[in-house]
C-alpha cells in the first residue's frame, strides 16, 4: 500500500540513532558472555553431548527467545510502558525491512535480552551463538518485509511477515517472533488477513475513507 511521506527516511533515521544505545549494553553483556561468565564453549568437543548438543541448543534457543521474547514484547504493550517506550515502534501501520530496528533503545535492549539470557543458563557453542545472532537479526527483518509467503503447511505455526502485519495494524494480536505457539496459548493468535484474502490493502483503503 502507498506509505506515508518518508516513512521510509524516517525509519531509517530512527534506527540510526536508536542502535547506538541499544549497542552499550548489548556489548557490555558480549564481554560477560564470552570472558567466562556464560556457559558459551569453543570447542564441539567441550560439548557432552557433542554435535548433538549444538543442534539440540539450535532448537530450544529458538523455542527459548521465542517464550521470552514473546512475553517482553506484549508486556511493553501494557499501558504503563507502551507510550514510552513501544510506540514508536508502532508508527509505522505498515512497516518496511527498516523499521525493523526502529525501537526506543530500551525497547530494543528488552526485547534482546532472552538472546543474552539463554548462554547465562544453557551451554551453547560460540560460533553457532554467533551464527543464531545473525538469524534473529535476518528474521527481524523478514517478518517486516511485507512478502507473506510461507508454507500453507506452516502458514499457522510460522510467525512471518504476515502475522506481524497485522500486530502493526491491529495492535493485540500476534507478538511471537518466530512461531505461533504463545500467541495460541496465550489467546493473542489472530489468523493473517493476508491469508484470508484482506490483507492491509483493505485495511488501509478503509483509513483513506475515513
Amino acid at each position: 500500500p502507498p506509505l506515508p511521506q518518508n516513512q521510509v527516511r524516517r525509519e531509517i533515521a530512527y534506527a540510526v540513532r536508536s542502535l547506538p544505545w541499544i549497542s552499550v549494553p548489548t556489548v557490555a553483556l558480549f564481554f560477560a558472555e564470552v570472558r567466562g561468565y556464560s556457559k558459551l564453549y569453543d570447542n564441539i568437543e567441550d560439548s557432552p553431548y557433542g554435535w548433538t548438543g549444538v543442534f539440540l541448543s539450535m532448537l530450544s534457543f529458538l523455542f527459548f527467545t521465542d517464550m521470552g521474547i514473546y512475553w517482553i514484547h506484549r508486556g511493553l504493550h501494557h499501558k504503563l510502558f507502551y507510550k514510552r517506550f513501544h510506540k514508536p515502534h508502532h508508527l509505522w501501520k505498515i512497516a518496511t525491512p527498516f523499521a525493523s530496528h526502529a525501537f526506543h533503545p530500551v525497547d530494543g535492549f528488552m526485547q534482546s535480552l532472552p538472546y543474552h539470557i539463554y548462554p547465562f543458563l544453557f551451554p551453547l557453542h560460540k560460533v553457532t551463538y554467533l551464527g543464531l545472532y545473525i538469524f534473529v537479526n535476518v528474521w527481524t527483518i523478514s517478518i517486516h518485509d511485507g512478502d507473506y509467503r510461507v508454507p500453507r503447511l506452516l502458514r499457522h505455526v510460522i510467525n512471518g511477515s504476515a502475522h506481524h502485519t497485522d500486530h502493526h495494524l491491529y495492535f493485540d494480536y500476534n507478538y511471537g517472533q518466530y512461531f505461533t505457539l504463545w500467541d495460541k496459548i496465550g489467546g493473542s493468535y489472530k489468523s493473517p488477513t493476508a491469508f484470508e484474502g484482506k490483507g492491509p490493502h483493505d485495511y488501509v483503503r478503509k483509513l483513506q475513507e475515513k
